[in-house]
């Protein structure tokens, strides 16, 4: 099914591209441009069972990525300086602005050797557990514990669910049906079981909290005006899942201990998971009452003045490691797709 959803997305951007549609429309559904999301970037290539793939791309993709968006037309901008667009919209040329989520090492490895040799500005959203050497990647955990290839047994609705797990459509199958069920509980819940399948597993999840970039390497970063850092909470959990109080200390301690560690004023913010059941109306509030100048979510879209009063609440447009494809990228870039998806709203519900 997932590889089916994919295909016929691939599809229906290739046949826009080939068309010319989505040149045509985009005077009109281009608006002033993009936020850019990603996660990972590395060289890693995709595997067999490979269930976060879609979070890393290639560097040679980011790369290709800067040179279509000026080859477009678009100018690379800080997130300092888009959100100044957005506050003052005048006819300039469209712009993206680059943003990374959650803080991996390959950000330092990978990506910021892209992003130096273009002269691009970027953002990298950052949880300080991850920084502090606790983070909890409970989806990496997930994906390392049903790769160990044991049967593993996991309680749903009191019952006893066993996991066969000795090839990756199996694997596949598996994550499948715990995905979506861990998404739905209490987070603090939902990381405990999958610890408890990483000791099945025989696995130690502490290597992917190994994997991310520590405070030292954050300040190497931040010694390059190009780079911005942003807040993603301490503790990276579903806010909307949260009582208003831990919720505003999520956002509220991030942001100290990133202004503490960092000596820098941290004024941009990512919603973790980001969709319109992780983060609405209250979470948006908080988020302007924390101090934040803007914050993004996952909801799918490009930026238009109507965006000036929404700035706690900004769309982007994902670089998927699925959809590691320029011509797609070219379509998504013109908003075609989007005002389809939105019914030609500039402002998603």
């Amino acid at each position: 099914m997932l590889v089916s959803k994919h295909s016929l997305m691939r599809t229906a951007l290739a046949t826009l591209y080939h068309s010319g549609g989505h040149r045509l429309l985009a005077p009109i559904t281009r608006g002033l441009g993009a936020i850019l999301m990603l996660h990972r970037v590395s060289p890693q290539p995709a595997a067999a069972f490979d269930p976060n793939g879609t979070l890393r791309v290639m560097p040679d993709f980011l790369d290709g990525a800067i040179r279509l968006a000026r080859a477009e037309g678009y100018e690379c901008v800080s997130l300092d300086e888009a959100r100044r667009r957005l506050r003052n919209p005048t006819r300039q040329r469209p712009f993206v602005a680059f943003t990374l989520d959650d803080g991996y090492r390959d950000n330092l490895e990978h990506a910021y050797p892209v992003f130096a040799r273009h002269q691009v500005p970027f953002c990298i959203y950052v949880p300080t557990s991850y920084a502090n050497g606790r983070g909890d990647l409970w989806w990496a955990n997930l994906e390392q514990a049903l790769s160990a290839g044991r049967t593993l047994v996991v309680t749903k609705d009191g019952a006893a669910v066993p996991l066969d797990c000795a090839n990756p459509v199996l694997r596949q199958r598996a994550w499948d049906s715990l995905y979506w069920w861990l998404r739905g509980l209490d987070d603090d819940d939902a990381r405990a079981i999958i610890r408890d399948l990483c000791v099945q597993a025989g696995v130690d999840p502490g290597q992917n909290a190994r994997a991310m970039l520590t405070w030292s390497e954050l300040a190497t970063l931040m010694a390059d005006p190009l780079c911005t850092i942003g807040a993603h909470t301490v503790h990276h959990y579903c806010l909307a899942k949260l009582d208003a109080q831990r919720c505003f200390h999520e956002m509220v301690d991030g942001k100290q201990e990133l202004e503490t560690r960092l000596g820098r004023p941290i004024q941009h913010f990512s919603y973790p998971y980001g969709s319109a059941a992780d983060c609405g109306a209250r979470e948006f509030e908080l988020a302007a009452e924390a101090g934040f100048d803007t914050a993004v979510t996952t909801r799918k879209g490009l930026l238009f003045a109507e965006h000036r009063g929404r700035l706690m609440a900004l769309p982007r447009l994902s670089l998927n490691g699925h959809y590691q494809d320029l011509n797609m990228l070219a379509v998504l870039l013109g908003g075609t797709p989007f005002a389809l998806m939105n019914r030609f709203r500039r402002l998603a519900a």
